[in-house]
C-alpha cells in the first residue's frame, strides 16, 4: 500500500439508487492558486465555491461534530468546515499549505492543523486530542496530547504510536465517552485506496465521510451485484456509499485529465458479519476477484490453491451456481461461502489481509 499522500483538494486531499447532480462550468470561478500544484502529491485545488458548500452540506455538520479534513491545500473548503463544525483538524502532507494555515488559524482553539502524512497518523488520536479538554485538573490529559501532538507534528517522526494510552482510552477514563468524528476529504487519486482503508478501518470509524474521488472509482465504488469488484465489496462491508454528485474537471485549477464526484460513506454501527472472521471474508473475495473474468470455480481454485472439484463442492454447499462470476456475488453471499464447513481446510497459506483494495 502507497504510504504518501498529498493535498489534492481546492483545500488541500446508503442503499437506494444514487441522487446525482452535475455542477455547470459556469458554476466554477475565481482565480487559480498562485502556489504551483505538486504533480508528485496529485494536487488539483478545487475552486467553485459551489462545489464546497455542497460538499460541507453533505456531511451534516453541527457545532457538536469534530471533522477531520484530509489535504486542505489553500484552505478553502476548511473555511467553510470551520464556519459550520465544533472542531476541525486539518491534515496537510506539503509544507507550505501546513506553514500558511498554521498562521491563518494560529488564534483558533477549534482549529487543529497537523502537518504530516495522513496514512502515518491514527485518525482518532488526532480527533481524541481535538475534544480533549486542557482544563488544570486535568494534567494527566492534556500531557498525553502534547506528546501525541509532537508524534505527529512532522510527516518524518517516527516514533511508535502505541507507546502511550490511545485518547479515546483517556476520554473513556474520564466518563467522556467515545470520540466521535466525521472525515471531509478531496482524495489524491493515486492513493483513494489506502485512505478509505485507513479511515475505514480506524479503530473508531467516523460517523460518516464525506469524499471526493474519480468519478469511475466513485461508481465503482457504489456499484451494485453484477457489477461489483473488490474495491465495492470492501468498501461495503465497512460502510453504505451514497454517489451524491458528479464534479467536472473544470471545478479545479489545475483541471485533471477525468472528472471527480462526490461520496458519502456511513460506516456500519456493527459488523455486518460477526460470525465470519474479517481475515477469511477478505481471503475468500480476494481469491474469487484474482481472475475476474473466469467462472467463480476457476477464480477461487486458482486464488485459494485448491482442486476445482473442492471448490465447487464448496459453493454447491453454499447453493451457488459454479459458472457465476465474483462480480455477480452479493456480499451475503460472500459471507455464506466462507460459512461452510471446507473452508478451514481450503485456507491458503498466503498472507491474509484485509481492507479496501484497489
Amino acid at each position: 500500500m502507497p504510504r504518501k499522500s498529498g493535498s489534492a483538494s481546492g483545500s488541500g486531499g446508503r442503499s437506494g439508487a444514487p441522487r446525482k447532480k452535475s455542477w455547470n462550468k459556469s458554476q466554477s470561478g475565481g482565480k487559480g492558486n498562485p502556489v504551483g500544484a505538486k504533480k508528485s502529491l496529485g494536487q488539483h485545488f478545487l475552486r467553485d465555491q459551489g462545489v464546497v458548500d455542497a460538499i460541507v452540506g453533505a456531511a451534516h455538520l453541527t457545532r457538536d461534530d469534530t471533522v477531520l479534513e484530509i489535504g486542505p491545500g489553500p484552505g478553502i473548503l476548511t473555511g467553510r468546515l470551520v464556519e459550520q463544525a465544533g472542531r476541525v483538524v486539518a491534515v496537510e502532507l506539503d509544507d507550505r499549505f501546513a506553514a500558511a494555515l498554521l498562521a491563518r488559524y494560529a488564534d483558533s482553539p477549534r482549529v487543529a492543523i497537523v502537518h504530516a502524512d495522513i496514512l502515518e497518523v491514527d485518525p482518532v488520536v488526532l480527533v481524541g486530542q481535538a475534544v480533549m479538554p486542557t482544563t488544570p485538573h486535568l494534567d494527566p490529559l492534556v500531557k498525553e496530547r502534547e506528546q501525541s501532538a509532537d508524534r505527529v507534528s512532522t510527516p518524518n517522526s517516527h516514533s511508535d504510536a502505541t507507546s502511550t494510552p490511545h485518547p479515546d482510552s483517556l476520554l473513556k477514563e474520564r466518563g467522556q465517552g467515545e470520540v466521535r468524528w466525521k472525515a471531509v476529504a478531496n482524495i489524491p487519486y493515486y492513493i483513494t485506496s489506502p485512505i478509505l482503508r485507513h479511515l475505514l478501518e480506524a479503530s473508531v470509524p467516523p460517523e460518516l465521510a464525506v469524499i471526493m474521488v474519480q468519478k469511475e472509482v466513485a461508481e465503482r465504488i457504489c456499484a451494485q451485484p453484477g457489477d461489483l469488484s473488490l474495491l465495492a465489496v470492501s468498501v461495503q462491508y465497512y460502510a453504505t456509499p451514497e454517489l451524491l454528485f458528479a464534479v467536472p474537471a473544470s471545478a479545479f485549477q489545475p483541471p485533471p485529465k477525468v472528472d471527480s464526484a462526490v461520496v458519502r460513506l456511513t460506516p456500519h454501527t456493527a459488523p455486518l458479519f460477526p460470525d465470519v472472521p474479517t481475515e477469511r471474508y477478505f481471503e475468500m473475495v480476494r481469491a474469487g476477484f484474482s481472475q475476474r473474468r473466469k467462472q467463480l470455480a476457476n477464480s477461487l481454485s486458482a486464488g485459494l490453491q485448491r482442486s476445482k472439484a473442492e471448490v465447487v463442492a464448496l459453493l454447491a454447499a453454499a447453493d451457488i451456481d459454479p459458472e457465476r462470476r465474483a462480480e455477480t456475488l452479493t456480499l451475503e453471499e460472500w459471507a455464506t461461502i466462507c460459512r461452510r464447513g471446507m473452508f478451514a481446510e481450503m485456507s491458503s497459506p498466503s498472507e491474509q489481509s484485509t481492507g479496501v483494495a484497489h
